[in-house]
Order: structure tokens, then C-alpha cells, then sequence
């Protein structure tokens, strides 16, 4: 009897039809077998040569470039009646907003008008305005009933005389639904130090930079020209915040913190280059009035999952903030963050999306755009990607993964300066697709779904 079924296998493969139809039936039962196994389903790759976006997203999902070329474009924003903006951190003719006119058709990218003498990062609409922040000042435009700019070269000057030291010096913006203006305000340091970035300099306790930086500031988002006189510093202990988001479901502030860097360059005896390279966590954090994040004192420990005591301020990588304040009685209390990822990503831009096109596991949940990271050494560099979380009553209700790759352009990144692209900014458009934004060559992409 095996020898009878032999011939037939035999007779089988010499007949080329017979062959083509096994193996793709091989390939089926392949294919079924890796997925019961547990093991991740591919990933679509839009390499499409019509829209050249040549990124890496979930299948079902495609990108386009809708511009390319124009400045550094950091954050991004939308009218309600579609029309979209992008802040960029170089001037590009004296003109640092620009206005995107899209083209309709396969195979094209569309054009930019640009507008505002100033160069910056913030971007956001509310209430018929266009908010824009250089690194110093904030800024708003009234826009007519089609979502253009009425008068782009005279805006209203909301907020002046924000400080700029030239180290995280990018003003974040966003709005609430009561007339608040958020602004981030970073530190101009790395942890307080009495000498910035120096081996085994010790912390300035308490830090004095706290007092004007550090934190998120609110001001009103009507009246013009406001200091800091006129605003509150609604949360503190925030190294720097680009990414920043207001969620809808739970009306709270929703920020990314960029981690501390030099854990082992400048206190080795506690920290060799590897954990240095995995050392803090990039916190998300939810804010309120009176949050304190814990900077300089504290960093997260996302393997330990607690807060850990700075070295600059006598911790030793192990001792933890609650055993600190047990120890010297110290009052702060610093919160927990919502969610913590990998060490020295740089998340530049937040966005909760409240959309209807994308499939319904993406609804409110949140999009981060890691700008990538240069100090992950003798680790390869990580981030250049958009991640998402799903979240449900404000609220994350699983893990984050990773929703587009591909911007940077490499297999391994080794210096910034080897990536192509960097996403940067995050924005909704009016038919629930995902703008995001490169800040190297100013490129400009869209994704959508389609079932």
C-alpha cells in the first residue's frame, strides 16, 4: 500500500498544475499554523510607487505625502473645515507657518502657502482661531468661515516673554473647551545640576529653574499680551513636554515628558552604558492643577516600575522616592505616570483620536510620535515611529505597539543624523484620517483605512 501511495505522490509532482496547487496549499497551512502559534500576523508595507510614502502600518492601512520639502514641519493642525496647518522650526523665505493646499489624484503631492515671520514648534485650533508659538511668545489668527487665515500678517500676540535658553527651548501648545491656553515651558537643564551635564555635579536643591521652567503653564486664550504675571503654573517637575494632548472623555490634560539623559557619563559607579541606554522611562503623564511630576529629584524606573532618587540628589540607582521621604520626612508628593515606554524616544507629539475612519480599537485611544533617540549607545538608537494605546474612559486598556514604521528609512539607526525622516507631529483630519508631520524634510504624511 506505501508503495501504491508513493507513485501516486510521485505522479502527482510530475503533473506541474498538481505542483503549483500543493504548494500553495502548503503555504496556507503555513501561514494558519504561525498565527495559532501566537506568533505576530505581517504588517502591510505601502510601497506603493503611486504614493511613495514607503511606510510600515497595519494592514487595511495606506499612507500618502500630501507635501514634502517646506521647512521642518513640527506640529500640525485642522480646521473643522479641513484645512491644515503646520508650524515649522526654520524659516523658509522669512515664513515659518504654512497652509497645505492638498491635490486630488494618484501619484501627486500637494502645495504650501506660507505666513508668520517666526520660526517654533506649537500649532492648534480652537474656537475660529489658529494658536502658533515661536520659542518665546504665543500667538493666534482669526480664521473665516472656510478655515483660511483672515489677516496672516497681523496676528494677536496671546503670550510674551516665555523663556528661551536654548535648551528645550520648544513652546508645546493646547487648549481646553474653558478658554485655557496650556504651554509647555522646558528646563534648561538636564537635572538641576550645579554645573549642567558635569561628572558628579551635584543637584541645586531646591532647583531654581522650577520657579519659570519645568512645567506646564496656563494662561487665558483670549487675552493678549499676558506674562507670567497673568498665568499659573498648573503642573511642575517636567524636564520638557512637546507631546500634549487635552482628552475629551475625561476633560484632563494628557503630556509625554522627555526623559533625563547621562546616567552613566556622569555617575558610573551606580550606572554602566547599558542601563544608561534604558534609563528613565518616557512617561505619560495625566495632569490637574498642582501635578508634580518629580523633576530633577526623581526619575521612573520602568523595570522596577517605581520612582526612583537621582543620583544628583544622593540616590544610587536602587533607592526609591518613598524611601527618601520616609528617611527625611520631604512633603512633595510626585505621581505615578499613566504609562511608561522605552528610555531616550524624544515623544513629540500626543493625539487622542476621536475619529470614525480608523477601526473601532482606535477610537480615543492615544497616537505618540517618537521623534528617535540619540543616546542609546552601545545600543542602536530606537523610536522613529508612531506608536498607539488603546484607551477606554481615559484610561489605557492594553499594550502600545508600534502603528508606523518606516520614516526613518534604515534598518538600524546609529546617529540622528543617518534617519531620513523623524515624525514629529500628530493631527486629525476631517475625514478621520491621521496627518503626521517630519520635521528633517519638512514631509508631510496621511494615513488612512479602508476595509
Amino acid at each position: 500500500m506505501k508503495d501504491v501511495v508513493l507513485v501516486s505522490y510521485l505522479s502527482i509532482f510530475n503533473n506541474k498544475s498538481m505542483k503549483k496547487y500543493l504548494l500553495v496549499c502548503l503555504l496556507a497551512v503555513f501561514s494558519i499554523t504561525r498565527l495559532m502559534a501566537g506568533e505576530p500576523a505581517s504588517k502591510q508595507t505601502t510601497t506603493d510607487p503611486k504614493d511613495k510614502a514607503g511606510l510600515t502600518l497595519p494592514a487595511g492601512f495606506s499612507a500618502v505625502i500630501v507635501t514634502d520639502g517646506v521647512g521642518r514641519a513640527r506640529h500640525i493642525a485642522v480646521t473643522p473645515q479641513g484645512t491644515v496647518f503646520y508650524k515649522s522650526s526654520k524659516l523658509v523665505n522669512g515664513k515659518g507657518i504654512f497652509q497645505i493646499i492638498e491635490k486630488s489624484g494618484e501619484g501627486t503631492t500637494g502645495s504650501v502657502v506660507g505666513f508668520g515671520n517666526y520660526a517654533g514648534t506649537g500649532m492648534a485650533v480652537k474656537n475660529g482661531y489658529l494658536y502658533a508659538s515661536s520659542d518665546e511668545e504665543v500667538f493666534r489668527y482669526k480664521l473665516n468661515d472656510k478655515g483660511e487665515v483672515v489677516n496672516p500678517e497681523h496676528p494677536e500676540k496671546i503670550v510674551t516673554g516665555l523663556l528661551n535658553r536654548h535648551e528645550h527651548e520648544a513652546k508645546a501648545i493646547v487648549l481646553d473647551n474653558e478658554d485655557h491656553l496650556y504651554v509647555n515651558i522646558g528646563a534648561y537643564s538636564n537635572s538641576c545640576q550645579e554645573k549642567d551635564r558635569n561628572f558628579h555635579s551635584p543637584g541645586r536643591k531646591p532647583c531654581p529653574i522650577l520657579d519659570s521652567a519645568g512645567g506646564i503653564w496656563q494662561f487665558s486664550a483670549s487675552k493678549l499680551n499676558q506674562t507670567y504675571g497673568d498665568g499659573l503654573r498648573y503642573a511642575t517637575g517636567l524636564r520638557n513636554v512637546v507631546g500634549m494632548d487635552w482628552n475629551t472623555q475625561t476633560n484632563t490634560l494628557f503630556v509625554m515628558q522627555h526623559g533625563r539623559d547621562q546616567l552613566h557619563d556622569n555617575w558610573p559607579e551606580y550606572y554602566d552604558d547599558k542601563s544608561s541606554a534604558e534609563l528613565p522611562a518616557e512617561c505619560m503623564y495625566e495632569l490637574h492643577q498642582g501635578s508634580n511630576c518629580g523633576w530633577p529629584y526623581i526619575y521612573y524606573d520602568p523595570a522596577q516600575q517605581k520612582k526612583i532618587l537621582a543620583p544628583e540628589y544622593g540616590g544610587n540607582g536602587k533607592k526609591t522616592w518613598e524611601e527618601y521621604v520616609k528617611e527625611t520626612g520631604a512633603t512633595n508628593t510626585v505621581q505615578d505616570p499613566v504609562i511608561a515606554f522605552p528610555a531616550h524616544l524624544a515623544p513629540n507629539a500626543l493625539f487622542f483620536y476621536t475619529g470614525n475612519q480608523f477601526p473601532e480599537k482606535y477610537k480615543n485611544g492615544a497616537f505618540i510620535a517618537f521623534h528617535g533617540s540619540w543616546n542609546r549607545a552601545p545600543l542602536p538608537q530606537q523610536g522613529y515611529y508612531v506608536v498607539f494605546v488603546p484607551f477606554k474612559n481615559g484610561k489605557p486598556t492594553g499594550k502600545w505597539e508600534v502603528f508606523a514604521d518606516g520614516f526613518s528609512g534604515k534598518s538600524e539607526i546609529l546617529s540622528t543624523r543617518q534617519a531620513d525622516h523623524r515624525p514629529c507631529g500628530l493631527a486629525q483630519g476631517l475625514d478621520g484620517s491621521l496627518y503626521v508631520t517630519d520635521d528633517v524634510k519638512g514631509t508631510v504624511y496621511k494615513i488612512s483605512y479602508s476595509k
